[in-house]
Protein backbone atom coordinates (compact mmCIF):
# COMPACT_ATOMS: atom_id res chain seq x y z
CA UNK A 1 0.00 0.00 0.00
CA UNK A 2 1.46 3.33 -1.07
CA UNK A 3 -0.70 6.20 0.08
CA UNK A 4 -0.45 9.56 1.80
CA UNK A 5 -2.69 9.33 4.85
CA UNK A 6 -3.62 11.91 7.47
CA UNK A 7 -5.09 10.99 10.85
CA UNK A 8 -6.29 13.61 13.31
CA UNK A 9 -6.22 13.09 17.07
CA UNK A 10 -3.33 10.63 17.07
CA UNK A 11 -1.41 11.47 20.23
CA UNK A 12 -2.31 8.66 22.65
CA UNK A 13 -0.78 5.21 22.18
CA UNK A 14 -3.92 3.49 23.51
CA UNK A 15 -6.19 5.49 21.23
CA UNK A 16 -7.66 4.64 17.85
CA UNK A 17 -5.93 7.52 16.06
CA UNK A 18 -2.43 6.47 17.12
CA UNK A 19 -3.12 2.89 16.11
CA UNK A 20 -4.47 3.93 12.72
CA UNK A 21 -1.21 5.80 12.24
CA UNK A 22 0.72 2.69 13.24
CA UNK A 23 -1.25 0.36 10.97
CA UNK A 24 -0.79 2.60 7.94
CA UNK A 25 2.91 2.96 8.65
CA UNK A 26 3.19 -0.82 8.88
CA UNK A 27 1.42 -1.02 5.52
CA UNK A 28 4.08 1.20 3.95
CA UNK A 29 2.18 4.47 3.75
CA UNK A 30 3.37 8.01 4.35
CA UNK A 31 1.38 9.16 7.36
CA UNK A 32 0.59 12.58 8.78
CA UNK A 33 -0.41 12.39 12.45
CA UNK A 34 -2.00 15.52 13.86
CA UNK A 35 -2.00 16.37 17.55
CA UNK A 36 -3.00 19.30 19.73
CA UNK A 37 -0.18 18.85 22.21
CA UNK A 38 3.20 17.15 22.28
CA UNK A 39 3.11 13.34 22.18
CA UNK A 40 6.12 11.36 23.38
CA UNK A 41 4.52 8.19 22.00
CA UNK A 42 4.42 9.61 18.49
CA UNK A 43 7.97 10.91 18.79
CA UNK A 44 9.11 7.39 19.68
CA UNK A 45 7.24 6.03 16.67
CA UNK A 46 8.93 8.58 14.43
CA UNK A 47 12.35 7.29 15.48
CA UNK A 48 11.42 3.97 13.88
CA UNK A 49 9.67 5.26 10.75
CA UNK A 50 11.62 8.52 10.29
CA UNK A 51 10.48 10.36 7.14
CA UNK A 52 7.45 8.10 6.68
CA UNK A 53 5.77 9.81 9.65
CA UNK A 54 5.06 13.54 9.78
CA UNK A 55 3.82 14.95 13.08
CA UNK A 56 1.70 18.06 12.67
CA UNK A 57 0.53 20.31 15.49
CA UNK A 58 -3.10 21.27 14.90
CA UNK A 59 -6.02 22.33 17.08
CA UNK A 60 -9.16 21.52 15.11
CA UNK A 61 -11.24 23.88 17.27
CA UNK A 62 -9.37 26.77 15.62
CA UNK A 63 -9.65 27.65 11.93
CA UNK A 64 -6.39 29.59 12.18
CA UNK A 65 -4.57 26.56 13.61
CA UNK A 66 -5.96 24.22 10.94
CA UNK A 67 -5.08 26.57 8.09
CA UNK A 68 -1.60 27.05 9.52
CA UNK A 69 -1.12 23.27 9.67
CA UNK A 70 -2.19 22.95 6.03
CA UNK A 71 0.35 25.58 5.05
CA UNK A 72 3.06 23.73 6.97
CA UNK A 73 2.19 20.40 5.35
CA UNK A 74 2.35 21.95 1.88
CA UNK A 75 6.09 22.31 2.40
CA UNK A 76 6.43 18.54 2.87
CA UNK A 77 3.64 16.83 0.91
CA UNK A 78 1.68 17.70 -2.20
CA UNK A 79 -1.37 15.47 -1.84
CA UNK A 80 -3.45 13.24 0.43
CA UNK A 81 -5.16 10.00 -0.58
CA UNK A 82 -6.97 9.42 2.71
CA UNK A 83 -8.11 11.78 5.46
CA UNK A 84 -9.34 10.22 8.71
CA UNK A 85 -11.11 12.68 10.99
CA UNK A 86 -10.64 10.96 14.33
CA UNK A 87 -10.01 13.80 16.81
CA UNK A 88 -12.74 14.25 19.42
CA UNK A 89 -13.38 15.53 22.90
CA UNK A 90 -16.06 15.07 25.55
CA UNK A 91 -17.16 17.28 28.41
CA UNK A 92 -16.46 16.57 32.10
CA UNK A 93 -20.19 15.88 32.45
CA UNK A 94 -20.46 13.43 29.56
CA UNK A 95 -21.60 10.60 31.81
CA UNK A 96 -24.26 12.71 33.56
CA UNK A 97 -27.90 12.89 32.61
CA UNK A 98 -29.89 15.94 31.54
CA UNK A 99 -30.72 17.28 35.00
CA UNK A 100 -27.18 16.96 36.34
CA UNK A 101 -25.05 17.91 33.35
CA UNK A 102 -23.77 21.44 32.83
CA UNK A 103 -25.20 22.20 29.40
CA UNK A 104 -22.69 25.00 28.85
CA UNK A 105 -20.09 22.29 28.22
CA UNK A 106 -21.86 21.12 25.07
CA UNK A 107 -20.64 23.89 22.78
CA UNK A 108 -16.97 22.95 23.27
CA UNK A 109 -17.58 19.30 22.37
CA UNK A 110 -19.68 20.35 19.39
CA UNK A 111 -16.99 22.73 18.14
CA UNK A 112 -14.29 20.05 18.22
CA UNK A 113 -16.18 16.90 17.24
CA UNK A 114 -18.57 18.31 14.63
CA UNK A 115 -17.21 21.60 13.32
CA UNK A 116 -13.56 20.53 13.67
CA UNK A 117 -13.65 17.88 10.93
CA UNK A 118 -15.31 20.38 8.59
CA UNK A 119 -12.46 22.82 9.18
CA UNK A 120 -9.97 20.07 8.39
CA UNK A 121 -11.73 18.99 5.20
CA UNK A 122 -11.95 22.58 3.98
CA UNK A 123 -8.30 23.37 4.70
CA UNK A 124 -6.93 20.13 3.20
CA UNK A 125 -9.36 19.88 0.28
CA UNK A 126 -6.69 20.97 -2.21
CA UNK A 127 -4.44 18.10 -1.04
CA UNK A 128 -7.24 15.59 -1.60
CA UNK A 129 -7.97 16.95 -5.08
CA UNK A 130 -4.39 16.19 -6.12
CA UNK A 131 -4.65 12.48 -5.30
CA UNK A 132 -4.09 10.12 -8.24
CA UNK A 133 -6.77 7.78 -6.86
CA UNK A 134 -10.23 8.42 -5.46
CA UNK A 135 -9.45 10.54 -2.40
CA UNK A 136 -11.29 9.22 0.65
CA UNK A 137 -12.55 11.09 3.70
CA UNK A 138 -13.56 8.95 6.66
CA UNK A 139 -15.24 10.74 9.55
CA UNK A 140 -15.05 8.65 12.72
CA UNK A 141 -18.54 8.86 14.13
CA UNK A 142 -20.33 6.58 16.62
CA UNK A 143 -23.51 4.64 17.09
CA UNK A 144 -24.16 7.29 19.77
CA UNK A 145 -24.75 9.73 16.90
CA UNK A 146 -27.71 7.80 15.54
CA UNK A 147 -30.93 9.69 16.30
CA UNK A 148 -33.24 6.81 15.39
CA UNK A 149 -31.28 4.33 17.54
CA UNK A 150 -30.77 6.61 20.56
CA UNK A 151 -31.32 4.84 23.89
CA UNK A 152 -29.12 6.80 26.32
CA UNK A 153 -30.01 9.51 28.80
CA UNK A 154 -26.36 10.51 29.21
CA UNK A 155 -23.53 11.35 26.75
CA UNK A 156 -25.61 14.31 25.60
CA UNK A 157 -22.71 16.37 24.27
CA UNK A 158 -21.01 13.42 22.56
CA UNK A 159 -24.20 12.11 20.95
CA UNK A 160 -25.26 15.54 19.72
CA UNK A 161 -21.81 16.19 18.26
CA UNK A 162 -21.65 12.85 16.46
CA UNK A 163 -25.17 13.33 15.07
CA UNK A 164 -24.03 16.72 13.79
CA UNK A 165 -20.93 15.13 12.25
CA UNK A 166 -23.18 12.68 10.44
CA UNK A 167 -25.24 15.57 9.08
CA UNK A 168 -22.06 17.37 8.04
CA UNK A 169 -20.97 14.23 6.20
CA UNK A 170 -24.23 14.08 4.27
CA UNK A 171 -23.98 17.75 3.41
CA UNK A 172 -20.57 17.05 1.90
CA UNK A 173 -21.89 14.00 0.07
CA UNK A 174 -24.28 16.42 -1.64
CA UNK A 175 -21.53 18.99 -2.15
CA UNK A 176 -19.23 16.45 -3.83
CA UNK A 177 -21.97 14.52 -5.67
CA UNK A 178 -20.77 15.53 -9.13
CA UNK A 179 -17.11 15.07 -8.25
CA UNK A 180 -16.07 11.42 -8.37
CA UNK A 181 -12.51 12.27 -7.35
CA UNK A 182 -13.52 12.51 -3.65
CA UNK A 183 -15.60 10.09 -1.60
CA UNK A 184 -16.77 10.48 1.99
CA UNK A 185 -18.34 8.35 4.75
CA UNK A 186 -19.01 8.50 8.46
CA UNK A 187 -18.33 5.32 10.37
CA UNK A 188 -19.01 3.74 13.73
CA UNK A 189 -15.62 2.16 14.52
CA UNK A 190 -16.92 -0.48 16.92
CA UNK A 191 -16.66 -0.86 20.67
CA UNK A 192 -12.99 -0.31 21.43
CA UNK A 193 -10.78 -0.38 24.52
CA UNK A 194 -9.49 3.14 23.85
CA UNK A 195 -8.47 3.51 27.50
CA UNK A 196 -6.13 0.52 27.18
CA UNK A 197 -7.42 -1.05 30.41
CA UNK A 198 -7.48 -4.87 30.40
CA UNK A 199 -10.73 -4.97 32.39
CA UNK A 200 -12.54 -2.85 29.80
CA UNK A 201 -15.33 -5.11 28.42
CA UNK A 202 -15.03 -3.74 24.86
CA UNK A 203 -14.12 -6.60 22.48
CA UNK A 204 -11.51 -4.76 20.40
CA UNK A 205 -8.17 -3.18 21.21
CA UNK A 206 -7.41 0.03 19.33
CA UNK A 207 -4.77 -1.85 17.32
CA UNK A 208 -7.25 -4.54 16.28
CA UNK A 209 -9.91 -1.98 15.43
CA UNK A 210 -7.47 0.00 13.30
CA UNK A 211 -6.72 -2.98 11.06
CA UNK A 212 -10.41 -3.68 10.56
CA UNK A 213 -10.95 -0.07 9.53
CA UNK A 214 -7.92 -0.02 7.22
CA UNK A 215 -9.30 -2.96 5.27
CA UNK A 216 -12.85 -1.59 5.21
CA UNK A 217 -11.76 1.83 3.98
CA UNK A 218 -10.14 0.33 0.90
CA UNK A 219 -13.23 -1.74 0.15
CA UNK A 220 -15.40 1.38 0.23
CA UNK A 221 -13.05 3.84 -1.46
CA UNK A 222 -14.90 3.74 -4.78
CA UNK A 223 -18.38 3.06 -3.43
CA UNK A 224 -20.41 6.14 -4.36
CA UNK A 225 -23.82 4.48 -4.12
CA UNK A 226 -23.88 2.88 -0.67
CA UNK A 227 -25.31 4.22 2.58
CA UNK A 228 -23.02 6.90 4.04
CA UNK A 229 -23.16 5.85 7.73
CA UNK A 230 -21.63 2.41 8.20
CA UNK A 231 -20.22 0.23 10.97
CA UNK A 232 -16.75 -1.27 11.16
CA UNK A 233 -18.29 -4.43 9.73
CA UNK A 234 -19.43 -2.54 6.63
CA UNK A 235 -23.08 -2.71 7.68
CA UNK A 236 -25.39 0.26 7.05
CA UNK A 237 -26.27 2.09 10.27
CA UNK A 238 -29.36 4.32 10.53
CA UNK A 239 -28.98 8.04 10.92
Amino acid sequence: MNQNVMVTGAGKAVGLGFNLVLRYLEAGCNVVATIRRKSEELEELQKKYEDKLTILMMDISSTESVESAAMELSQKMDHLDLLINNAVTVSPDCDKGFFDANLDYIARTFNVAAVGPMRVIKAFYSFLKKSQMTALIMNISSEAGSISKCYRTNMIDYGMAKAALNMATMNLVNTFKDDKSINIFCIHPGWIRTDGKPDNPAPLSSYEAAQILLELFEKRRNDFEGHRFITNEGVDYPF
